[in-house]
């Protein structure tokens, strides 16, 4: 799109800026890959300074609006009805391992309610746009929710639970109902990046538990804008407040939550 709203320019721009910090960064992580300490630090290293950045762009541009970040306490704004949630990296496990598959994502939330939101993924230089009333973007194509209808030929993305998590029974019971039903799941390690593909339509659909706001904030407006659906795994509850999402192209969507849901 030629022409971004002020807000959004704000978020490109402090995406991008963050985004030349984070780069030089991942570029150092094979060197460390020898350290049995170093690493872990080096990433949390990462994760703040780019948080800082974010913080210090936003905040500049905007200083009357609030902060929820990741890795730091939230800032209560001047004007209680917007905030900044951002996640300065999403994939730190991917970024830490030399994946280039990390993102970093902004959502400008209005009265509770998304209504602007970026995700970048600067390794691929790919940034997801998306305002609310006005489309879903992919750098300047406008992208749409996938096509398909039939769930066999579907292909959908999910997180998997690690280091000893409890929810690895409901994981497994999970797919035990979906994979035979579907082209494949996939399991890439960074929800932003997640729900920005099923918004491009390279997911059909997309379900995760126990994540935080900042991991799906902009993710949920980007599959809204481009014609995906989304609620939350439980019956009447809402995904900001409960951590999880289920997300799909919209002839799909009632049976894949049913699905998902176990209904």
């Amino acid at each position: 799109m030629s022409q971004w709203s002020a807000n959004i320019n704000v978020m490109i721009k402090a995406a991008r800026k963050a985004s030349r910090s984070l780069m030089r960064d991942f570029k150092e992580v094979e060197n460390l890959q020898v350290s049995a300490k170093g690493p872990g630090d080096f990433v949390s290293r990462a994760d703040l300074k780019a948080e800082e950045i974010l913080q210090e762009e936003l905040m500049e541009a905007r200083p009357n609006y609030g902060f929820c970040g990741e890795e730091s306490a939230e800032i209560m704004g001047a004007d209680p009805t917007r905030r900044w949630i951002v996640d300065p990296l999403d994939g730190t496990t991917n970024f830490l391992h030399g994946l280039p598959h990390w993102a970093i994502s902004i959502a400008l939330e209005h009265k509770g309610e998304i209504v602007a939101a970026v995700v970048f993924n600067p390794v691929g230089e790919e940034m997801f746009i998306a305002e609310k009333g006005g489309g879903a973007w992919l750098n300047d194509k406008r992208i749409r929710a996938s096509g398909r209808t039939k769930m066999i030929e579907m292909i959908f993305a999910t997180g998997l639970p690690f280091g000893g998590r409890a929810d690895l029974p409901e994981t497994l019971q999970d797919l035990a109902r979906i994979l035979p039903a579907c082209a494949g799941v996939r399991r890439w390690g960074a929800a932003s990046l997640d729900l920005a593909y099923t918004a491009a339509g390279r997911y059909d659909g997309y379900w995760e538990r126990h994540l935080n706001a900042w991991d799906i904030a902009a993710g949920l407006l980007l599959v809204k804008e481009a014609g995906g659906l989304t609620c939350s795994v439980f019956e009447g509850g809402d995904s900001m407040i409960d951590g999880s999402v289920i997300a799909s192209n919209e002839p799909i969507f009632n049976q894949f939550v049913k699905v998902v849901r176990n209904d």
